[in-house]
C-alpha cells in the first residue's frame, strides 16, 4: 500500500509541475528581456513565431516583458503593409503591447523595399544581425525558431 501511495504522489508531482522562475522573478521593474528573429517570409513560420511571442506574453504577462523582434533577409517582408492581412493584424496587436519590431536596412536595400512600405512604428537598424548580437550582449534571451 505504501508503495502505491508513493507512486501516486510521484505521478501527481510530475503532472502538476509548475515552471520555477529564476530569481529575480519577472516584474515591471525586472522584466524578462526576450529577443526573437524572423528571417523568412514563409507565412507558417512567421505565424509560428508570432504565436510563440503571444504565448510567452500570456505566461509572463505583457507588463513583465521587454520583447524585441529583429527581422532580416526575407523576414523583413513580414512587417510590410503588403504581407498577409491576418498576420499584419496580429503583429500590430503585439505592437500595442510595446513589442518592438525592427527591420534590417541592409536587407531592405537588397530586396528593394522602401521605408514607406513598412507598418507604422517599425524601427530601422543598419544591420539586423548586428542588432541581434548587441541585444544578446545587453542580456536579452535569444530564441531562434
Amino acid at each position: 500500500m505504501r508503495y502505491i501511495l508513493l507512486n501516486l504522489l510521484f505521478i501527481f508531482t510530475l503532472l502538476s509541475g509548475e515552471t520555477t522562475f529564476t530569481k529575480p522573478k519577472p516584474s515591471i521593474d525586472n522584466p524578462r528581456k526576450l529577443l526573437f528573429s524572423i528571417n523568412t517570409d514563409n507565412l507558417d513560420t512567421v505565424n509560428h513565431i508570432i504565436g510563440t511571442i503571444n504565448n510567452v506574453m500570456k505566461f509572463y504577462r505583457p507588463e513583465n516583458t521587454e520583447i524585441v523582434v529583429v527581422t532580416y533577409s526575407k523576414g523583413i517582408r513580414s512587417i510590410t503593409q503588403k504581407f498577409d492581412k491576418a498576420t499584419r493584424v496580429r503583429i500590430e496587436a503585439l505592437m500595442t503591447y510595446d513589442v518592438e519590431f525592427i527591420a534590417c536596412q541592409n536587407s531592405m536595400r537588397t530586396l528593394k523595399i522602401d521605408k514607406k512600405e513598412f507598418l507604422e512604428d517599425v524601427t530601422f537598424v543598419t544591420a539586423g544581425i548586428v542588432e541581434i548580437i548587441e541585444k544578446k550582449l545587453d542580456k536579452f534571451s535569444y530564441t531562434h525558431l
